[in-house]
């Protein structure tokens, strides 16, 4: 007798979660479409100036790359940078900075994530190309690396 009550217990314990459940989700819960994603070409267009949102796109961009297993044949994540980020990448900021910038830096080691920084950006911060850390490439216009990248190398933008 003491199985059969245990064995009620069970079953209606289960059915009042699952009554609970049909009282806060009527259309029932989310479940994972595992998708396997192939590798694609993406610029991220960046102007931030908080430290929090550069660094919530780093994470956004790492872990696009691990999706993309960081194939540096068929994958390319370019972060371009144009805002207030890049006082981030200057060399006389890097004790203020030094756990960002070896972030950052080693996200470049695979080859499919790279940095490139608006010069005239930079120049409005008041810095030039020798004030910059080596890993990011300078390129005259943010805008113009934009729509290039997006129209002849055939990235996706994302913002």
């Amino acid at each position: 007798m003491p199985k059969i009550l245990a064995m009620m217990l069970l079953v209606f314990s289960g059915l009042s979660a699952h009554a609970a459940d049909k009282d806060n989700a009527p259309w029932g819960v989310g479940n994972v479409n595992d998708i396997k994603y192939k590798p694609q070409r993406v610029v991220y267009d960046v102007a931030s100036g908080s430290l929090a949102h550069f660094e919530l796109v780093l994470d956004r961009a790492s872990y696009l790359s691990k999706v993309y297993k960081a194939d540096p044949f068929s994958a390319s994540i370019v972060i371009v940078l144009h805002g207030n980020e890049i006082p981030f990448f200057a060399t006389e900021n890097y004790a203020k900075y030094k756990e960002l910038m070896i972030r950052a830096q080693s996200l470049t080691y695979d080859e499919v994530i790279k940095f490139r920084m608006c010069r005239i950006a930079a120049k409005g911060h008041g810095y030039d190309p020798k004030d910059i850390h080596a890993f990011v490439e300078i390129v005259p216009m943010a805008d113009a690396e934009i729509i290039r990248l997006q129209q002849e190398e055939n990235h996706a933008y994302m913002r």
